[in-house]
């Protein structure tokens, strides 16, 4: 009789997951570099596809229809794909810069990985990040103790979120199989769509990350009504994932459950949607 499957690795996003509390970062600079070009964007416009390739990312802010409207009056013509490029260009940097400031590990993060590591796991990551970021973020987070195995970047692959190849490359380089075996955790509708689409379990983050987008001391001066009016928000916006949590310090105990369910043959379907929490 064959043995009941387990899980085998956790492949965790970045900010507002692991560190960067509320997932501030790129929020300023998205909005520094529409400013460049003399059109106006607002947060809410800058979050709405965060998880995205930042190409992407830029891509969906300016086709908004206030942002195009906004562009065309500024410019004299609708947002373009060479104004992507330009505006890429503009933040990248921008990005790099504001990343040394929001590297800090969001807490129980690094003790949930002990956790996961202490029980066999594996833990890789992606992110919506480029490479250049990255190269800033992780020698920070490795000085605080968080190492995962290995980063794929926004731009390794030909697509980015919500598309399984960076999840299906993880996978191969880990060498863990089947998908059901794995679990994705992410802040972002995007990046839960990537571990959908790859056919793993998905774990989604309510109040570190991008749906409250607060840092952890606005987050603790919050009411109980509040907060839970946060996560009532994010059961919409992170709905198809399998569970939802507040915080990766959670994490553990959501692997205890996945792991029963599998020993039940229970696998994840694709948008199923369990949210807990």
């Amino acid at each position: 009789m064959a043995e009941p499957l387990k899980l085998k690795a956790a492949i965790l996003d970045w900010a507002g997951t692991v560190v960067d509390h509320g997932s501030r970062a790129p929020m300023g600079a998205f909005v520094r570099a529409f400013g460049h070009f003399g059109v106006e964007i607002s947060i809410a416009d800058a979050r709405g596809p965060m998880g995205m390739a930042k190409w992407d990312h830029i891509r969906a802010v300016g086709a908004a229809p206030a942002v195009n409207a906004a562009w065309r009056a500024r410019h004299g013509r609708d947002f373009s794909e060479s104004d992507v490029d330009a505006i890429f260009q503009v933040f990248e940097p921008m990005n790099v810069a504001s990343v040394r400031d929001h590297a800090d590990m969001i807490s129980g993060a690094i003790e949930a990985v002990d956790a996961l590591r202490a029980r066999g796991l594996k833990v890789a990551a992606t992110t919506g990040y480029t490479r250049p970021i990255m190269d800033v973020v992780e020698p920070i987070a490795a000085l605080a103790g968080y190492r995962p195995e290995f980063t794929v970047c926004a731009g390794d692959l030909p697509a980015g979120r919500p598309s399984p190849l960076m999840m299906w490359y993880a996978m191969a380089r880990l060498g863990v199989w089947p998908a059901e075996c794995v679990v994705k955790v992410d802040d972002t509708a995007p990046g839960i769509g990537e571990g959908i689409a790859a056919g793993t379990w998905t774990v989604g983050i309510a109040l570190a990350g991008n749906v409250a987008g607060l840092s952890a001391s606005e987050l603790a001066g919050l009411s109980d009504a509040e907060r839970g009016a946060l996560r009532a928000k994010a059961a919409v916006e992170l709905g198809d994932a399998d569970f939802i949590i507040d915080s990766l310090a959670d994490l553990p105990g959501v692997v205890t459950e996945i792991d029963r369910l599998l020993g039940d043959g229970v696998v994840p379907r694709l948008g199923a949607g369990r949210p807990i929490g």
